[in-house]
């Protein structure tokens, strides 16, 4: 029996994380070390009106709102199975008026009583202990769980605003696309009147209008939906949604950098969520190997009562003190396995959260090399990205001064006009994948979240509760 509480009090202690193959470095990291992204890493775009729809999302937005209130839940559990470790105290009062007759004569009787009784569950084996255990952790995972949603839309509406802004500034370049295809008509028209230019340029060109035209419908069919996107994350209706919005070069890239490997263990609110459930599945297997013990119930209770015995053998008439101890020990023998099976169960749960939580790691892990790599490939094709607009501008009013001179063919001006099209719009798309590799290395990074600063807030929570 000492041995087995032994044992038993051993398994109480909190189940560490299984040991994990740690990267020395980040593969893609420009150099060891580095700036961690700041609490409130968006500002660093240097945007007003970002900043201020994330701090509009952080209040208002459901999905965060339903994790706070899912944090409310996880805390009220942790107290309630925290007070099946203490005794509980209860005050009753009765009264009975009892009355009688018969042929021998009548009677009557007044009983009442005003007492106060206690009861406790020895937790010898650890099994009540484990479960407020497992309760405390699962509402951490619930606060890791509100932190990782939060970040994620936060991350959410940096990546509509940028995409908004994208939008517009496309469709901005598909308007003087458009124009740009109205004054070559009226050449290629002026050509044809005179008859320099075929109907076969005149149809492509005008062909080519309604192209321009049809990229302008769907850029701005896009840009309402983003919009509409924007403002159901802000947790607003999108009537009367307005973004003003700024060109996509007047915002700052903020500087920042990968650190250790074994640094985003504590950075990840993800990870934390992963490994809180696991230390949680720890406790529930303990608890369900504790209920495989006796169980041992201590009562007492005390008060004043008329009679002040009452008792089928013995009874003690008038108003007196009362006073009752009982104890109930009970061991299961024979449920056709179900505790065994119960045991069994969160065993195997046991299993799957572990998997679950090594996942955890190296997902965190795969999504800072991939924002890593993409930083690192926009930074190699910014040059050729310049490059390549300046040249399309080049080629066109070459071949726009060189066809109005008739020295080269309309099929060669049109290639050129659609180049350049292609060109601006490919580097406007460029900047916004610049924009959002760096929100997306942000939320990789944990945006600024800390394990022990949750931990602190944890900590105060549980001493203000008790």
């Amino acid at each position: 029996m000492a041995g087995a509480a032994l044992l038993t009090g051993c398994a109480l202690q909190s189940a560490a994380p299984p040991p994990q193959d740690i990267p020395a470095a980040f593969d893609n990291a420009s150099a060891p070390g580095g700036q961690w992204p700041a609490q409130e890493w968006y500002r660093d775009f240097g945007s007003d009106e970002l900043n201020s729809f994330v701090d509009m999302a952080a209040k208002t937005n459901s999905d965060v709102a339903a994790a706070r209130a899912r944090v409310t839940q996880a805390d009220a559990r942790a107290r309630q199975a925290g007070a099946a470790i203490l005794p509980s105290v209860d005050a009753n009062g009765t009264a009975n008026y009892l009355s009688g007759h018969s042929s021998q004569g009548g009677g009557h009787e007044f009983d009442w009583s005003a007492m106060l009784s206690a009861s406790y569950e020895v937790d010898f084996w650890g099994k009540n202990r484990a479960t407020a255990n497992s309760a405390r952790l699962l509402a951490g995972a619930s606060r890791a769980d509100r932190d990782a949603i939060a970040l994620t839309t936060l991350a959410g509406v940096a990546n509509g605003y940028f995409q908004l802004l994208a939008l517009r500034e496309r469709l901005a370049v598909a308007q003087s696309n458009r124009d740009a295809a109205k004054q070559l008509l009226e050449v290629v028209q002026a050509r044809f009147d005179v008859g320099v230019a075929s109907p076969i340029d005149l149809a492509t060109q005008k062909a080519a209008l309604d192209v321009a035209q049809i990229a302008i419908s769907d850029l701005q069919q896009a840009e309402l939906e983003a919009r509409t996107a924007l403002s159901i994350l802000l947790g607003r209706p999108p009537e009367q949604f307005e973004v003003k919005g700024q060109p996509l070069d007047s915002l700052r890239e903020p500087t920042v950098a990968a650190g250790l490997p074994s640094e985003l263990l504590t950075r990840r609110p993800d990870i934390l969520l992963a490994e809180s459930n696991l230390r949680a599945g720890h406790a529930d297997l303990i608890a369900a190997r504790a209920a495989m013990f006796p169980s041992l119930s201590l009562t007492a209770g005390g008060g004043v009562q008329n009679p002040a015995l009452p008792a089928t053998v013995l009874t003690i008439a008038g108003v007196g003190p009362s006073f009752a101890l009982g104890a109930n020990l009970v061991q299961p023998i024979f449920d056709h396995g179900k505790l065994q099976a119960q045991r069994d169960e969160v065993q195997a749960r046991n299993v799957e959260l572990l998997v679950a939580y090594r996942a955890s790691i190296l997902a965190a892990f795969g999504d800072v090399e991939n924002t890593l790599a993409a930083i690192q490939h926009l930074n190699q094709a910014r040059e050729y990205q310049l490059e390549n607009v300046t040249q399309s501008e080049k080629a066109f009013e070459g071949a726009k001064a060189r066809y109005q001179a008739g020295s080269v063919d309309f099929l060669t001006l049109l290639e050129a006009q659609r180049t350049l099209y292609a060109a601006r719009d490919q580097f406007i798309q460029y900047k916004l994948a610049r924009l959002q590799a760096l929100v997306g290395l942000c939320k990789a990074l944990g945006g600024g979240w800390n394990q022990q600063q949750q931990t602190a807030g944890e900590v105060t929570t549980r001493n203000n509760g008790s």
